[in-house]
């Protein structure tokens, strides 16, 4: 499926999708004297049927490996990162968890805190899996499994567009203004969950996709440093774009997939008429729909393209969601890992999150059509773009993110987002 894609930033190749106390990982994993292991795997789905999901997952890798048991926490996925990094910091890291990658994987394997499964990947994964296994290695070597793809684009109510004479989903920045004159008439055009920063900034990543070309990319990859042309070009598109108040009222109050008032929530009950988001969006949509089943009339439809950049209008920006094994974590955690991308799992997970499977296997019985137009942009795509918070790591990520949220809320211009991104990098 993604043997023919070239990974934008393969410097530090990227992963890319919820309380309870960072201390609850690994103290409870490892063997005791008559060999039974039990593991502990923080996930970030909180209810419904990705909850139940990961339950019955563990369930049945325990009928089939009667001395493995797994331990399964839930981790806000806002939450998640700040946790995860607390908990790897004080050797309590749970065994199993949700993997982002980028430079945040990056950084944990600097550090020594994920284990080297290079050599427990099988045949039938690698087959599986196929090129997207690539996204969890660094230099070479493997620390996580990708379990489901997630390029990003735009879910639109096909309904609303046609009530507001949106006949076609825009492909051009010109047309996605004109949709977006066309949808104020009648709603709210885009939701946008502006509380958590990484909503907001998505936005600003994809003009900078379009902005800057590959060549770019991949180096500032490297670099972290941002004093190319194109970086300011899209803070100034997104300048541009946002002026013209096609996001919900108090859109840097609303968070993103928490409730029926967030931004997913805005599209699950019709407030608004598209989203920018990863593909993990479509079941986020439907557990917050009036019946939790899936929008009925969901779309998607790629970025546009964006006039004057270096970018090819075809790229996409997404990745592939994994998981780690600590680096404590017993031998069985990889075992987990090959079982997780099993077809049959692969099919469940599918159903579950309404999501991307990474199997290829499984990707032949997906039915929706947004998802289906959204594997046809991914496949053809000439390169795939990481998130940019995952690629920079933490602490650039953090400052992008928050310059962009500054940006859109009147506090700060172009400049200081290039100008804090590049502090953060000098600080490392």
């Amino acid at each position: 499926m993604a043997a023919r894609k070239t990974l934008v930033l393969t410097a530090v190749v990227a992963l890319g999708l919820a309380g309870l106390s960072a201390c609850g990982g690994g103290d409870d994993g490892g063997s005791d004297s008559g060999g039974n292991v039990t593991m502990t795997l923080w996930q970030n789905a909180t209810t419904g049927p990705g909850r139940a999901f990961w339950d019955k997952v563990a369930a049945d890798f325990h009928t089939a490996h009667p001395n493995v048991t797994i331990k399964v926490q839930t981790v806000q996925n806002e939450d998640l990162d700040g946790k995860l990094q607390t908990a790897l910091n004080s050797g309590s890291a749970p065994d199993l968890f949700l993997q982002r990658g980028g430079g945040k994987m990056a950084a944990m394997v600097e550090a020594g805190q994920l284990k080297d499964i290079s050599d427990d990947i099988t045949a039938e994964t690698k087959a599986a899996v196929g090129a997207v296994l690539g996204t969890g290695t660094v230099d070479g070597k493997t620390y996580a499994v990708p379990t489901s793809i997630l390029p990003g684009g735009l879910w639109y109510s096909q309904d609303l567009f046609k009530a507001a004479g949106v006949t076609t989903p825009p492909a051009t920045l010109d047309e996605l203004n004109a949709a977006v004159t066309k949808l104020k008439a009648k709603n709210t055009p885009i939701a946008l969950g502006g509380k958590d920063a990484w909503p907001a900034a998505h936005w600003y990543y994809w003009f900078a996709l379009r902005a800057c070309g590959k060549a770019t990319l991949d180096a500032t990859a490297k670099s972290k440093t941002f004093d190319d042309p194109c970086w300011t070009k899209a803070g100034e598109d997104l300048k541009a774009f946002a002026a013209t108040q096609p996001f919900n009222n108090g859109f840097l109050t609303t968070s993103a997939q928490q409730g029926a008032g967030s931004s997913a929530g805005l599209i699950a009950n019709r407030k608004a008429s598209m989203e920018l988001m990863g593909a993990w969006d479509p079941g986020v949509i439907a557990g917050l729909t009036k019946d939790t089943k899936p929008l009925p009339d969901l779309g998607f439809f790629p970025f546009p393209a964006v006039p004057g950049g270096q970018g090819d209008p075809a790229a996409i920006m997404g990745g592939a969601d994994g998981f780690s094994c600590s680096a404590k974590a017993p031998k069985e955690c990889a075992d987990f890992l090959n079982y997780l991308v099993t077809k049959d799992v692969q099919t469940a997970s599918y159903k579950a999150f309404n999501s991307l499977p990474v199997n290829k296997e499984a990707q032949a019985v997906i039915t929706e059509p947004y998802l289906k137009a959204c594997l046809e942009a991914y496949n053809k795509a000439p390169y795939v773009s990481q998130w940019l918070d995952t690629v920079y790591g933490q602490s650039v990520g953090n400052a992008l993110n928050v310059g962009v949220v500054n940006l859109l809320a009147g506090k700060g211009d172009v400049a200081g987002i290039i100008k804090a991104v590049n502090d953060a990098a000098k600080k490392g």
